[in-house]
Parts: C-alpha cells; sequence; structure tokens
C-alpha cells in the first residue's frame, strides 16, 4: 500500500515529490511517456527564479528529478497509468498491467499540445509537421528553407526565434493583428529579420503536392477572406494546450475543456485524491505555479494522511 502516488512528472510533479519525500511519505511517481513533460523540450527557461542567465529546460527538469530522488521518491520511468479505481477507501491504479494501490493520489498530468485539427495535419505529422522546435528544427529537411510557425503566444514565438537558427525564413501566422505573447518575448520576435508574421490569418490546409511531405500551406485572411499559399518545409503549430485529464473523465469534475476542477485547497470532489498544475490551471500555465501547486497538493495530502491516522 502506498502512501502517495503521483502521477506527472513536469514541474507540478516533481516538487509534489520532493515535499511528500522530505515529510517522509515515501512517494512513488509515475513518469508517464515523457518524463519531465514539455518543459524538457524548451531550449531556454528564463522566468523560473534562481536561473539569472537562464536554465535549458530538460536540464531544470533532470535537476528536479534528482532532489525529488534525494530524498527518498521512488519513480517508475516510463510507465503510465491505464486506468483508475478511486470508487473505495483505497484507491486503485493500473500501471503497466500491475494493480498500484494508494491511501493518496496526486494527479500532475500537465497538457498536450493542441492541434489544429486538420486532416492533412494529422497525415503529414512527422513528414514535415510537428509541436516542438527544439526537438525537430535541427533535422536536415528543415535546414534553409522557408519554415511555418502558427500562433501568437510565448511558445509560438520561442519555436519561431529558435526556427531562425535553421530556416531561410520563418513565416508566424497568427489569427490576430498583434501578438498575444509577452511584450519582452513579442519584440525580440518581430525585430528578427528572419522572421515574418502573417496577421489575421490561418492554416486552412497543409500542402504536400503528393510527394509525402510538407511543401506549403493554405491560408486564409479572416479580415478579408482571402486564400493564399506559402511554400515551406515545415509547419511548427504552438497555438496552446489541452489538459491530460481524459483518464479521470466521468471520474473527476473537469470543467468544459477537461481542466480539473479543485474542490478545496488543490483537493478534487474525490477526498484524498489531489490535483497540480497544467491540467488544473488554465489561467496561469507557468513552470513556477505548476511548482507551486505542486508544493500545494503535497501540503495537502499530507495534512490528508495526518487525518487519517487520528
Amino acid at each position: 500500500m502506498e502512501k502517495v502516488v503521483i502521477i506527472g512528472s513536469g514541474c507540478a510533479g516533481y516538487t509534489a515529490a520532493i515535499y511528500t519525500a522530505r515529510a517522509n511519505l515515501n512517494p512513488l511517481l509515475i513518469t508517464g511517456e515523457m518524463p519531465g513533460g514539455l518543459l524538457t523540450t524548451t531550449s531556454i527557461v528564463e522566468n523560473f527564479p534562481g536561473f539569472p542567465e537562464g536554465i535549458d529546460g530538460y536540464e531544470l527538469m533532470t535537476r528536479m528529478q534528482k532532489q525529488a530522488e534525494r530524498f527518498g521518491t521512488r519513480l517508475k520511468f516510463g510507465s503510465t497509468v491505464e486506468s483508475v479505481d478511486l470508487s473505495g477507501k483505497t484507491f486503485k491504479l493500473s500501471v503497466d498491467g500491475e494493480t498500484v494501490e494508494a491511501q493518496t493520489v496526486i494527479i500532475a498530468t500537465g497538457a498536450g499540445h493542441r492541434h489544429l485539427g486538420l486532416k492533412s495535419e494529422d497525415l503529414l505529422e512527422k513528414k514535415g509537421v510537428t509541436y516542438c522546435a527544439t526537438c525537430d528544427g535541427a533535422l536536415p529537411m528543415f535546414r534553409n528553407q522557408p519554415l511555418v510557425v502558427v500562433g501568437g503566444g510565448d511558445s509560438a514565438c520561442e519555436e519561431a526565434m529558435y526556427l531562425t537558427r535553421f530556416g531561410s525564413v520563418v513565416y508566424l501566422i497568427h489569427r490576430r493583428d498583434s501578438l498575444r505573447a509577452s511584450k519582452i518575448m513579442a519584440d525580440r520576435t518581430l525585430a528578427n529579420p528572419k522572421i515574418k508574421p502573417v496577421w489575421d490569418s490561418v492554416v486552412t490546409e497543409v500542402l504536400d503536392v503528393k510527394q509525402d511531405k510538407v511543401t506549403g500551406v493554405q491560408i486564409k485572411n479572416l479580415k478579408t477572406n482571402a486564400e493564399s499559399t506559402l511554400d515551406c518545409a515545415g509547419v511548427f503549430v504552438a497555438i496552446g494546450h489541452i489538459p491530460n485529464s481524459q483518464l479521470f473523465k466521468g471520474v473527476i469534475d473537469m470543467d468544459e475543456n477537461g481542466y480539473i476542477l479543485r474542490k478545496e485547497g488543490s483537493m478534487t470532489n474525490v477526498p484524498g485524491v489531489f490535483v497540480a498544475g497544467d491540467c488544473s490551471d488554465h489561467v496561469y500555465r507557468q513552470a513556477i505555479t505548476a511548482a507551486g501547486m505542486g508544493c500545494a497538493a503535497a501540503i495537502d495530502a499530507e495534512r490528508y494522511l495526518a487525518g487519517l491516522s487520528q
């Protein structure tokens, strides 16, 4: 019987692990298929306190992992939770075909990349359509080629900036006439001569011209309804995220977008089940806020367990 099982290994999960481990709760953390979460795909994190020069996202998560392990967190690397039974006093999780029982569960499953919703996008994924510039930008197929980034937030700007190292030109397609990114990121992006903004526009089709690889995009101007095409070798989609909460649908209360709701503090509608990070936060969605929520969930879980023993 586990006292605490943490599902997810991003900032929220690792912080929850650090706190519960230091409280001698001997937590078990299930990393999921992407240990460290989406932050591991970020080239540079400049706004996490304590790193004045910035830090590579992968390195930051590796440090968090080591810190959690130092205090006694046990990790199941690459493992995923296939199903949950939260109906009894003891929670049962199916992990890689085996049953894990727990007194408390901390959900820190984060969020995944939002897609454009185009059939051509799905057909050309990994053939020029990608969701991570730092993962794929250096591939030979993208070097010295025109590239497209879709989005207008900090992530889209960071993707565009990173791709200027490899592409001949980077078109930044955004559905509005100004970027949603923070001012410093927006100014830096628009000042880069290799980045060409395409305002008030959406991608309506990813083109392959029967070559089984991306050759361009069809775009539509939302103000004029004019349609045009842009030649490119890659489409990098950065339009936000979807909470990884499908596992708990019908079991844990969520809003209409799938974000897990918190009833009191970090507790969900199921006593003993807590939530932290981007799977519950649709407002801030920052590494530092996820870490703070992980801390809160750990403290709430510790207090809940203390109450059970009284």
